[in-house]
């Protein structure tokens, strides 16, 4: 009977073949993989000078006490503005697999929390309706999410040109990708509203009860924190996408 599909199809001594060969260019991915890991543990450690104060579920603390009593603290800067109705939904289906990790990193001496600009209140709401258990905490009262640049003020955004992903930035106000006025819309505010919260990651140390400050990633550069995308990119049809297809996951199947 004659295949239907338009993919390759061949014996198993070819797809052997292949992928063998596919394999040696794996190993060489995770080989250099490897080697920018230890880059990073590389990086020179800024010392944080400024005192910042976070409102949590235990009351208002300091960064130092975002550790936990651990000496490595990896903080999420998940996209929820005061103005936002719920997160984003990028944020929400990164962060949809942090409750499982949460507990084999703080038994490896590392604290995971979440840190959005939005008030405590908004944060516990949307935690709630998620299912959610790890640490989340509010930055409202303090200029943290503004200085790890994830986070620009109306004034800034008026002005134009801000820092993000290490380059100075400039987004025009009336040319915003329909993605971006989608998950606009979704998170109940505006497009330039939106978009003066960004994704990141930023990870501290502590010693000798000084924080240092040891990295940070944003954009693509959280591909790797993004669980489905690592299976996607292992199924059959990769990622597949010609657009945002992606929901909360308590929304697919809504009409």
């Amino acid at each position: 009977m004659p295949t239907l599909t338009k993919h390759k199809v061949g014996t198993r001594e070819e797809w052997l073949t292949e992928r063998i060969a596919l394999l040696e260019a794996e190993k060489e991915l995770t080989q250099r993989s490897d080697e920018l890991a230890q880059m990073r543990q590389e990086l020179p450690w800024l010392r944080v000078e400024k005192e910042y104060r976070f409102d949590t579920e235990a009351g208002t603390v300091s960064l130092p006490e975002l550790f936990q009593g651990r000496s490595q603290l990896m903080v999420y800067h998940f996209m929820f503005g005061p103005e936002y109705a719920a997160g984003c939904p990028s944020c929400s289906m990164i962060a949809d697999g942090f409750n499982g990790f949460v507990p084999h990193l703080a038994n490896h001496d590392v604290t995971l929390c979440a840190v959005s600009l939005a008030p405590l209140a908004k944060l516990k709401a949307y935690e709630q309706r998620m299912g959610w258990s790890f640490p989340w905490a509010s930055s409202h009262d303090s200029s943290f999410n503004h200085d790890f640049n994830v986070s620009i003020t109306e004034e800034q955004q008026k002005q134009g040109g801000f820092e993000y992903n290490y380059r100075r930035s400039r987004q025009k106000m009336d040319t915003l990708p329909p993605p971006v006025v989608q998950f606009a819309t979704m998170c109940g505010t505006d497009g330039p509203t939106y978009i003066r919260e960004r994704p990141g990651m930023s990870t501290f140390v502590m010693e000798d009860g000084v924080v240092y400050h040891t990295y940070s990633t944003y954009a693509r550069g959280l591909d790797g924190l993004w669980g489905a995308y690592q299976w996607l990119d292992r199924a059959p049809k990769g990622r597949n996408e010609s657009g945002v297809w992606w929901k909360r996951r308590d929304e697919y199947g809504r009409v």
